[in-house]
């Protein structure tokens, strides 16, 4: 009997062919499509026969051939990527915090015959599921968490999912949370936490430029302060040192002029020659009398040079005769007698220019 009715089905289908292949699969008032004997399966699509009311196999994508009657399609599953949105929900998290917040899930058949058989409705489970599961995860932190470790929070209820969904041949690929809706006073007081956190961070922020500054500050005086007594000692050495060799230079060559004058005066005719500078040396204080003060002292007798030459000359020849052996050997012994007669000789003068 079946046989027969094989045979008819096949009659029938040569009938038909041409007509069956250009239009698609009728389906039936519950949305599923009817058993038109040859029928063409899309891609990405797993159509779940059953035969006398019992699991039979799963029709490929493409051209399929049922028996009429006896072969039923009971579901039509969609192996692509199905993306459910989750409804907004409350939720309290670890600090009392009461939240309203939805998401997105996207998720995949894996198996079509457990996705079939496993549940009833495999979308709504799996929005339940994400549900719950994103309740007991916001649960875990607190409100400052929430935000800020955002990504592992979907982690955390795509792992779960995943666990609870293997049974369904359902496999959840990500979980995305859309809005977090906080109620209005606490979102007040958000808003003053973050800008107290910002208030602060100025506040340090200023204080360690203050900080910085004075720092800098007080560093470069420091070193303007060394640089400049570096530079007054390195002045004060070296004008020492200047002064040392003006007055090395000047013993130098005031000995030389004494030794000079000391071997000039030995020579003939020397005690001309030094009346002749006695005398010029009055001359020439004369000549600056009354220009430095209005208190003039004069001799008694200013007008008689050869008189105050004489007297030096005096002087000078009493000096000349002190005694001491070998003077007029040893050169050493004569710059010495001459240089404290210059001396002499240099009070004698003043002496001459204050009477």
């Amino acid at each position: 009997m079946l046989a027969r009715a094989a045979r008819g089905t096949g009659a029938l289908l040569l009938r038909g062919s041409v007509q069956t292949s250009a239009h698609p699969p009728r389906r039936a008032s519950s949305g599923l499509p009817r058993n038109t004997v040859v029928l063409f399966v899309p891609q990405q699509e797993a159509w779940v026969v059953e035969r006398m009311g019992r699991f039979h196999r799963i029709l490929e994508p493409g051209l399929n051939i049922l028996i009429p009657v006896l072969d039923r399609i009971r579901y039509v599953q969609s192996l692509k990527e199905i993306v459910i949105n989750v409804p907004e929900q409350s939720a309290v998290t670890l600090d009392n915090v009461t939240l309203q917040i939805d998401g997105v899930l996207y998720l995949r058949i894996m198996d079509p015959y457990k996705a079939s058989y496993g549940v009833e409705d495999p979308e709504y489970a799996v929005t339940q599921l994400a549900q719950t599961t994103m309740r007991s995860e916001l649960g875990k932190l607190s409100l400052d968490k929430v935000f800020r470790e955002r990504e592992s929070l979907n982690a955390n209820i795509v792992d779960a999912i995943n666990q609870a969904a293997d049974c369904w041949g359902i496999r959840c690929l990500r979980y995305e949370i859309k809005d977090i809706h906080v109620p209005p006073r606490v979102k007040e007081s958000m808003q003053m936490q973050v800008e107290a956190e910002r208030r602060k961070r100025a506040t340090v922020l200023e204080s360690e430029g203050t900080r910085e500054s004075a720092i800098n500050v007080a560093e470069g005086k420091k070193q303007a302060q060394i640089l400049a007594s570096e530079a007054e000692k390195a002045e004060q050495i070296n004008q020492a040192a200047g002064e040392a060799s003006a007055v090395l230079a000047k013993a130098k060559a005031k000995a030389e002029a004494i030794r000079i004058l000391a071997a000039a005066l030995t020579q003939h005719n020397g005690d001309a020659a030094a009346s002749l500078t006695v005398a010029e040396q009055y001359v020439n204080a004369f000549s600056k009398l009354a220009k430095d003060s209005n208190t003039i002292l004069l001799p008694s007798n200013p007008g008689d040079v050869t008189s105050m030459v004489a007297q030096a000359m005096g002087v000078y020849g009493a000096l000349t005769k002190a005694p001491g052996p070998g003077a007029q050997n040893s050169v050493s012994r004569s710059g010495r007698d001459v240089q404290g007669t210059d001396a002499n000789l240099d009070e004698e003068l003043d002496r001459v220019k204050l009477s």
